[in-house]
Order: structure tokens, then C-alpha cells, then sequence
């Protein structure tokens, strides 16, 4: 179906560049799908319309009229089809303008995100219109009268079908602005919704966030699996997209869906919140990675001023990614969950967000990063699971993603706690390759990977479960570490030597004194000659400046300057001293990160004194940090082959090299 359609594009071909078939392509294919979708009630809709002319009813009653004959949540009126524009390229602009006339005014709004009225007159101009209307009339997009028919396209299918268009005139793209594969969306939503099949029994209405919804890809799944598990259940969507077309998308996929177009908001997520004083149910995105937020930069730095009243009150990242942005911009939307006095809670959110490694580890203590993830560990204990995935899943990057699973009303057993799942082995590589998307996970490791989730607890209990090594759980606290800065003392000895001189010429620090050359002068005499203390040196220093009618400056900076010119580091050198007490030396500073229970004196005395005596910690300087440093979690050391296997290969492949050059030479 999708090569069918892109064949449009040879019609296109020479007029327009290839960048821009999408922007007919992609309003022509929505158009087609809702006059598809409508065809089945066409006909009563365009009498009913017929009728009612001069009747004088109220337009809200006309339109409630006409929506119930189509049987959607929109409508066309209009007596035209694709075949009769097709068919007179004279008419073919009016008669077309006419047809999009026809549909109910949320329908227009979705075309006119396309500027679908530039185009028409732009291939109309070029004599294509026509032509364009008649390839997509041979286009059958209905849906499918019932389960047994095979000639139809669902929901499903069509977001296949829309997806798929996308990711052709996005492939030239960065490897931020990708689109979610389907089983990705199926195995995320599985993960966020596992823990909660019998709080969906219940039935009630749910509601369903994506702040970054491209599509509606995951909304529409999100939507299906719910009510998979609780067909009495309500669902209602909500979502924000910046890009016009996605939105546009998304809205009448909706539209289709008999949900509420207008429930997907048109904008930046962080700048333009489309759901203020909104909470949800579930929220679930694929936000684009690495994006910078360097043009809405002060706006950012507002709403992280306000703290907790804001959207970003725990800390912002580095400029270039904003996905910790996404995140707490999805945790404000969270539902309060309040104890229900049985173990559990009342009300409450869960979250599902693809991210990529860098929010696992980005970030050294004290950083915007440490912070956040700090916040969502300890501070809110908000975090239920990492759970990481196959590389190359994704059609556009091949980098390794992770979701992370958050809850507000986390199992007992789970409080304070942290599941780590290994899912990088769990894939089946594809027949062909779909732009750098090379494996995907198939049904079957779907469903072994969320009974895997679901029963985590149990698993690392048991050494003998086969998929034990997958599975680990920690305390939040364990992610945590203090930062300390472990100082040694300066140690010097002092002497004159011409680079000395020169560098008392050169120095910025002794050109101010106006005094430099006179004091590279004075000091010459003084060349090769070598102290062990401070206090010699200044002593030898001091008198030849006298001899040379020089004053020594009163203040530190003189005295600073002139240290660095004539003192050498030696490590059997003077600890030189500062305010009664010993002055570190910066070049040999270094940084240690210790677990959050363990004692630094400990540590120190174990780890850091043996090597390094007179090592110590400055403890104003100490720092606590958070990271999740999953790999490491993971990681099973493999030792290296004996070295007997290594020399007999070796000799196996020289033998082998001798062979083929005896056969060259005969």
C-alpha cells in the first residue's frame, strides 16, 4: 500500500524537489483515508444535507444531525468524490476546494495544518491536480466492515501506513527526529501497564498522555491495550506535537477513532504546556533524543526559578539534551496517589519514556542531571524500573535506548527500590533492514519480557530461574554516591634557572609591578643557584633586589607570582603552608566516588592512604551525586584465553600463511 501510494510521487517528479512530496503526499493520504472512512454513510449524509437547506435550523442542530447519519465525529456533505474531480481537469481546483468545503469544520482544521489550500493551487498551476486525485481515488482505505474483512485497513494498519510515509521523507534526518516501531510501542506499553490488570478491571475512565505524540502511534496502542484488558473501560487521549504534519496526523486518526482531536495540542511541550492543570492516568512518550533547548533557554530557566511550583523545579540538564525536560514535564502531570489504608493507593499516574544511556550517567555530582535523578530516586521515589533494549531497534538511530517505568503508587515491595531488567539479547534480526533498524522483538520475547517484569521479585529470589542473570533490584540509595576531593600537599623546592627569568619577563603577574625586566636583572646573578625552603630562596631573593635598588611589594599577589616562577615541584620538597595549614597542590587533586553508606575515613584508609600517605579529604568540597550505571550492573567479567590456545593459533595461521605463499610462487 505504501509503494502504491508513493507512486504519486513519479507524478510529482521535475516540478516538485523530492523534499517536498510529503507535503502533497502525506494531506492527500489523510484526505483519502476520511473520504474512505465516510463512503459506507455517504450517501444518506449528502440527502440528509440536501433536506435540511432552507429549513432554517440552527447550524449546531444541522451539524448533530449530520454527525449522526455519518456515524463518526465528522463528517462530508459535499455530493463530490475523487472520481468525478479526476475526471475534469478544468474543474478540478474548484471542484476540489468544493469537496474539502463539504467536511465538518474539525476535518478542515486537520487539512488546514497541511496549508492543503496552497497545494491545491500549486498543482493545479503545474496541471497535476487532477491527475494527483485520480492516482489516490484508486486508493482503497476503508476500514474493515468487520473482523472476517480482509480488504479493509484498521487503525493500525493506516498508522503502518502513515509511519512508514513519514520515515521515506524523514530518512535524511538526525537521529533525534525518529518514529517509534511498532513493537517497541507494544512491549512499552505492556511494561507500563503489567502491574495494573486488575486496577483496570475496575473499568472507570482513562485517561492517556504523549507530551511528544508524533502519530498517535502510542496513544493508539496505549488505548488498545487497555481496553484489551478491561473492555469496559473508558479511554480517553491527550497529546502535544510539534510537527505540523505528525499533528495533523494524529488528529484525524483520532477523529477516526471517535475521540477528540482537540485533545491533541499543537506546540513545544516545554514552552507551550497544552494540558495546564491537567493529571493523567498514564503517560507515555518517545520524546526525540538529544534535543537541544538552546532557543527557549530563558523561558526554561523562568519555570526552574519558580522551583516545585514549576514544571522543572528539580534541576535542568546540559543544553544539548532535554530529555530530563520531558520527563519532569510528564511527572507534573501526575495524578496524587493517597494511601487507600490496605497496602495500596488511591489515584496515582504511571509513566513509560524511551530515553537513550546518556540520563542514566550524564552528569558528575552537583550537576543539573545528579540532581534530577537524585530527586526521582530518593526524594520521590518515583523510579520502578530501567529497562534496557536491543540497539539498532529503531529505523533512524542505531544507539542503545532504555525505557524507565515511573510510579507514584509503586508496589510495597518495590518501595524504595529499583528494578534493572537486561533486555539486549531479547531480539530477532529482520529479513531486511528499514534504514538503521536491523532487529525487532518479536511476540514471543514480548511476552516473555513482560512476564519477566511482572514477576521481577520473584526471579531474583531464585538462582535456578533461567532468566535470573536478567533481573536484578537495588535500593535507591545504592544509585546514590558522595563525591569526594581527596587533596595531597604542594611540595616545592626553589631555584633560578632562564627559564625562571623568562618567565618573569613574560608574566603577566610581575608586569603589573612595572618591574619585570628590572627584576629579571637583579635575579641573573643569582642563576643556578638552588634552595630547599621558601624561606631561603626569599632570603637570597630579597637581598639581590636590595643590591639592585628594588623594593619588595607588600601583599600576596608579589608573592604569589614570584612562587610560581622559582618554585619546582618535587615530591621530596618543602609542604609549603597556607594560613597555619597545608596548601593542596591542584595538579595532584583528585576525585573519588564512594557509595552513600559506606565511611569516607574507611574508604580512605583502605582504598587511598596505603599508596598515598599524606593524602587527605577536603570534606567542604564533598558532593552527593546519583547515577544508574546499568552496564556496569550487568557487566560478567570473561578472562582471557590461556596463552597455549593463543600460540597455537598463531602457528596455525603462520603455517596457513606459508602454504598459500608456496602456492603463489610455483
Amino acid at each position: 500500500m505504501v509503494n502504491f501510494i508513493w507512486k504519486v510521487a513519479d507524478l510529482l517528479r521535475g516540478d516538485y524537489r523530492a523534499h517536498d512530496y510529503g507535503k502533497i503526499i502525506l494531506p492527500f493520504t489523510v484526505l483519502r483515508r476520511l473520504d474512505c472512512v465516510l463512503q459506507p454513510t455517504k450517501d444518506e449524509v449528502v440527502a440528509l444535507a440536501d433536506q435540511m437547506k432552507g429549513q432554517g435550523l440552527p447550524e449546531h442542530l444541522q451539524e448533530m444531525r449530520l454527525l449522526s447519519a455519518a456515524k463518526h465525529k465528522f463528517y462530508n456533505s459535499s455530493p463530490l468524490t475523487f472520481d468525478a474531480i479526476a475526471k475534469d481537469p478544468r474543474q478540478a481546483k474548484k471542484q476540489l476546494q468544493d469537496y474539502v468545503g463539504g467536511f465538518s469544520a474539525n476535518a478542515q482544521a486537520i487539512l488546514e495544518r497541511y496549508d492543503f489550500e496552497q497545494h491545491i493551487t500549486s498543482l493545479q498551476s503545474k496541471d497535476l491536480l487532477y491527475l494527483v486525485v485520480g492516482e489516490f481515488a484508486k486508493i482503497d482505505l476503508r476500514l474493515p466492515k468487520d473482523d472476517e474483512d480482509e480488504g479493509g485497513i484498521d487503525n493500525h494498519q493506516m498508522g503502518y501506513i502513515f509511519e512508514e510515509l513519514i520515515r521515506k521523507f524523514s530518512e535524511d534526518n538526525p537521529a533525534g527526529e525518529h518514529f517509534t516501531p511498532r513493537e517497541v510501542v507494544q512491549l512499552m506499553v505492556n511494561l507500563l501497564l503489567a502491574p495494573d490488570e486488575k486496577v483496570l478491571s475496575a473499568g472507570r475512565t482513562r485517561t492517556v498522555l504523549d507530551p511528544a505524540c508524533g502519530t498517535g502511534g502510542i496513544l493508539s496502542e496505549t488505548k488498545a491495550h487497555i481496553e484489551r484488558l478491561a473492555p469496559h473501560a473508558t479511554v480517553v487521549l491527550y497529546g502535544q506535537e510539534l510537527n505540523p504534519e505528525s499533528h495533523a496526523i494524529c488528529q484525524s486518526d483520532l477523529l477516526i477513532k471517535e475521540q477528540t482531536p482537540d485533545n491533541i495540542k499543537f506546540g513545544n511541550s516545554f514552552t507551550e504546556d497544552g494540558h495546564k492543570e491537567k493529571a493523567f492516568d498514564y503517560l507515555v512518550t518517545n520524546p526525540p533524543f538529544g534535543v537541544e533547548w538552546r532557543k527557549v533557554k530563558s523561558f526554561i530557566e523562568n519555570e526552574n526559578k519558580r522551583g516545585h511550583s514549576g514544571r522543572f523545579g528539580a534541576g535542568l540538564p546540559r543544553i544539548n539534551d532535554g530529555s530530563f525536560l520531558f520527563l519532569q514535564h510528564m511527572i507534573s502531570k501526575m495524578k496524587p496517589a493517597v494511601p487507600d489504608g490496605k497496602g495500596g493507593y488511591e489515584g496515582g499516574s504511571r509513566i513509560a519514556i524511551v530515553l537513550n544511556g546518556s540520563p542514566l550517567f550524564s552528569g558528575s555530582a552537583g550537576s543539573g542531571e545528579s540532581d534530577i535523578r537524585r530527586w526521582i530516586l530518593e526524594e520521590r521515589d518515583l523510579l520502578e524500573a530501567v529497562v534496557a533494549l536491543p540497539d539498532q531497534l529503531f529505523y533512524n538511530t542505531g544507539i542503545a535506548t532504555y525505557f524507565w517505568i515511573l510510579s507514584n503508587r509503586k508496589e510495597r515491595r518495590l518501595k524504595d527500590k529499583v528494578i534493572l531488567l537486561d533486555a539486549r539479547d531479547h531480539w530477532t534480526k529482520m529479513r531486511k533492514s528499514l534504514g538503521d533498524k536491523r532487529k525487532y522483538v518479536s511476540r514471543d520475547q514480548m511476552t516473555e519480557l513482560t512476564q519477566l517484569y511482572t514477576d521481577a521479585c520473584e526471579v531474583v529470589k531464585d538462582p535456578e530461574h533461567p532468566m535470573h542473570d536478567k533481573v536484578k533490584i537495588y535500593d535507591t540509595k545504592d544509585f546514590g554516591y558522595q563525591r569526594i576531593t581527596v587533596e595531597r600537599p604542594l611540595k616545592l623546592r626553589f631555584e633560578i634557572t632562564e627559564e625562571t627569568l623568562e618567565t618573569i619577563r613574560s608574566s603577566a603577574g610581575f608586569k603589573k609591578f612595572a618591574m619585570s625586566e628590572e627584576l629579571a636583572v637583579a635575579l641573573k646573578p643569582l642563576l643556578g643557584q638552588r634552595w630547599e625552603t621558601k624561606l631561603e630562596a626569599w632570603d637570597a631573593i630579597r637581598q639581590a633586589m636590595v643590591g639592585a635598588g628594588l623594593l619588595w611589594p607588600s601583599g600576596k599577589p608579589f608573592a604569589k607570582a614570584l612562587r610560581d616562577a622559582v618554585g619546582v615541584r618535587d615530591p621530596e620538597g618543602e609542604v609549603q603552608m597556607e594560613k597555619g595549614e597545608t596548601e593542596p597542590d591542584p595538579e595532584l587533586r583528585d576525585f573519588e566516588n564512594i557509595p552513600l553508606d559506606e565511611d569516607i575515613d574507611a574508604y580512605m584508609e583502605r582504598e587511598v592512604l596505603p599508596h598515598v600517605p599524606d593524602a587527605w579529604v577536603d570534606r567542604s568540597k564533598t558532593k552527593i551525586g546519583y547515577e544508574i550505571p546499568f552496564t556496569r550492573h550487568f557487566y560478567v567479567y570473561e578472562p582471557p584465553r590461556p596463552l597455549e590456545e593463543i600460540d597455537a593459533e598463531l602457528k596455525s595461521l603462520e603455517e596457513d600463511i606459508q602454504r598459500l605463499l608456496s602456492e603463489v610462487t610455483k
